[in-house]
């Protein structure tokens, strides 16, 4: 909605407009945990981009007759993640794992809130989160700092205001349950098996990463050379980690052949079991640090990517690390790390599993779900 029309870009066509006619790119995402606006362009032009977005930023309007249009194209999203299963199980494991409160609960929301939400209820939400105390604004790229915070001034006037809105801290729940299903009549079973992980400020936030990585990170990892390559038990497979300020997640994704849905579990639950019990190898440690190292390289050479990483940082955490300090954090990880920590978050009572296909019985998954 904020790109709908605010008060010198009036509506959709004028904001696109002018930032189509610099050749930049603008767009916005929500988090967990917090949302981004951005526009990146050629840096000559920057201050159209801080003119758009400080405009739409302090003085959207959102009008009822735009809302109702972005009610639908919401509605359609939903539709789609509800038929594109490889999403939607995402977030039916983070249900299991986090349970009934808001980090298990999906951003997109329920149908029912989509249909109802008011034009106070948008104000409302707008002037108890935008505020000066709780927003960053993260600049990359060539640029004089002088200009730039002269352009943050004008173009960022907030109105007085503190943040009044806090969501309850996450709280880990009693989850006896250990498997969430979807009936679909589907091609192909997708599946999710993980844990809870470590948050983001925790001391072994890059021993995960790199095990991740190790695990199912890249076309060389285990996952894939043990379960897809070897076996030919899926098509995609692949280990994420999902760190946020008060917890976190580990998985393994697949997409796997609907007559062989047993083995693939098997399979996997395997390579979490192999690297709870065997330390990695020195070279396989290397690889993992490298591959890890040199994405994050090639990442950051893109600004609007680079002004994300400080940006998320500056928001959420106590202070903001370098890249080289990042760099030296995925260096130290050692083989010991990695085996202590597989025990400790792989340890069998943790194990969940979320699927998607024509699958019923539960109970018989779960007990899949053993070393």
């Amino acid at each position: 909605m904020f790109f709908k029309g605010a008060k010198k870009y009036r509506n959709a066509a004028e904001v696109a407009t002018a930032i189509d006619s610099i050749g930049g790119d603008f767009n916005a995402f929500t988090g967990k945990e917090y949302a981004g606006y951005y526009v990146k362009c050629a840096s000559h032009q920057k201050e159209v981009a801080f003119d758009v977005i400080g405009d739409m930023m302090l003085n959207a309007t959102f009008l009822p007759e735009e809302i109702e249009k972005e009610r639908g194209v919401i509605l359609e999203e939903y539709n789609m993640y509800q038929d594109t299963p490889m999403y939607q199980v995402g977030w039916d494991f983070e249900r299991l794992l986090f349970g009934d409160q808001p980090m298990g609960w999906d951003q997109i929301g329920e149908k029912e809130i989509i249909q109802s939400i008011t034009r106070e209820q948008f104000q409302d939400y707008k002037n108890s989160l935008y505020t000066p105390d709780n927003a960053v604004i993260s600049i990359s790229g060539n640029f004089d700092e002088a200009e730039v915070m002269d352009l943050a001034k004008k173009y960022f006037a907030f109105r007085d205001g503190k943040r009044a809105r806090n969501c309850e801290p996450y709280k880990r729940m009693q989850v006896d349950k250990k498997v969430i299903s979807q009936h679909k009549k589907t091609e192909q079973g997708h599946v999710i098996i993980g844990v809870e992980g470590v948050p983001a400020l925790s001391d072994d936030t890059y021993v995960e990463k790199v095990l991740s990585v190790i695990l199912g990170g890249n076309m060389s990892s285990r996952m894939f050379m043990n379960v897809r390559e070897a076996k030919g038990l899926c098509y995609y497979i692949r280990t994420n980690t999902d760190d946020y300020t008060d917890t976190g997640s580990i998985s393994t994704s697949a997409g796997v052949d609907l007559k062989r849905v047993d083995d693939a579990i098997s399979a996997i639950v395997l390579e979490y079991k192999k690297i709870m019990e065997s330390p990695v190898g020195a070279d396989e440690l290397n690889k993992a640090k490298e591959f890890m190292k040199g994405k994050i390289i090639l990442r950051l050479e893109d600004s609007e990517e680079y002004a994300h990483l400080m940006g998320k940082q500056a928001l959420l955490y106590p202070e903001i690390e370098s890249v080289d300090q990042i760099l030296a954090k995925i260096d130290a990880v050692t083989a010991d790390d990695i085996q202590r920590l597989s025990k400790q978050l792989f340890a069998e009572e943790n194990l969940r599993l979320a699927m998607i296909g024509p699958f019923k019985d539960d109970g018989h998954f779960a007990k899949l779900l053993k070393y």
